[in-house]
């Protein structure tokens, strides 16, 4: 079975208790972590989360799930070609479509062949990636 992505809207949703989305990432990642699926992300999803949450307790769980991550080789570093393609796709863009992390990820994604993805982005959505909650 692949591996999820892991993106730092259903990141942040899943450690911020005030957050709209709480819940719905707290049941969807209790589903993920009970039928033992493997997760991915990579480190600017991992600098997103962490500036996110910078001045926060949950700062504490990016530390966490980095080093997760690293133990369990689930922490990507995009490579050239990813960068390349991202910020191509970035460049096209118009205001509202997808930030430049966003499009790093869709191509690692798509290198990796990973369909579903933790968050309810629409850009993920959008992007033809299956959002989890």
């Amino acid at each position: 079975m692949k591996p999820i992505f892991l993106d730092s809207v259903g990141l942040v949703a899943l450690w911020i208790q005030t957050d709209q989305w709480h819940q719905a990432s707290r049941g969807v990642f209790g589903q993920m972590l009970s039928s033992r699926r493997r997760v991915v992300t990579t480190s600017l999803v991992l600098f997103e989360c962490g500036n996110a949450v910078a001045r926060n307790p949950a700062r504490q769980d990016v530390i966490r799930l980095r080093n997760d991550l690293l133990a369990n080789n689930g922490l990507i570093i995009p490579t050239h070609a990813d960068w390349d393609e991202g910020w191509q796709q970035y460049e096209q863009g118009r205001p509202g479509d997808p930030g430049i992390v966003d499009c790093i990820s869709f191509a690692v994604m798509r290198r990796l062949s990973l369909t579903e993805v933790f968050t309810n982005d629409q850009h993920f959505a959008a992007a033809g990636f299956t959002t989890l909650f």
